[in-house]
């Protein structure tokens, strides 16, 4: 008897906690800051919403605002990457996100679709341009970037085999 009772608020317990976790989805809502139409891009300057394909956004510890996480901005995934892989901003990094271009039009990408971009699979080489010609298609399903790939050419990469070199 005593053990029924026992399962049962554990299991009441367990529930209630599921119910108040936030899905990753939501956490990276939550987390994303939304591209303006005046923003520039941390990089190159260029206004980040006059171009097509996935958008890059990175957050940084400390260097103002009042030492929290800063963040920065970008027109395209490559412009994210190639100043992410320098050796003196990596270390600073705590989170990185780009669009899901399996759920964002390539011209016009929504901010609601922002995802890991440690867990994303992205394309390179393909036949599709973003704001510095040649971009990295992402995506947060391999499967999703696999189908970019057969439609539009180039290679599926996870987030780790991104090199300067590749950029």
């Amino acid at each position: 008897m005593c053990i029924n009772r026992l399962a049962a608020a554990l299991i009441i317990m367990l529930s209630i906690a599921g119910c108040s976790q936030e899905t990753e989805q939501q956490k990276m809502l939550h987390q994303a800051v939304a591209i303006e139409s005046g923003d520039e891009c941390h990089l190159c300057g260029m206004l980040i919403s006059n171009f097509p394909g996935p958008k890059g956004e990175l957050f940084r510890n400390g260097v103002t605002e009042a030492d929290g996480n800063v963040v920065k901005k970008f027109c395209s995934t490559r412009d994210m990457f190639s100043f992410y892989l320098d050796p003196e901003n990596t270390r600073n990094v705590t989170s990185i996100l780009v669009h899901d271009m399996s759920k964002a039009p390539w011209d016009a990408p929504n901010d609601g679709y922002f995802v890991d971009a440690r867990k994303a699979w992205f394309v390179v080489n393909s036949s599709q341009k973003g704001a510095m010609g040649k971009t990295l298609a992402s995506f947060s399903q391999q499967a999703d970037a696999q189908a970019f790939a057969s439609e539009f050419g180039g290679q599926v990469l996870d987030f780790k085999a991104i090199k300067l070199s590749v950029l």
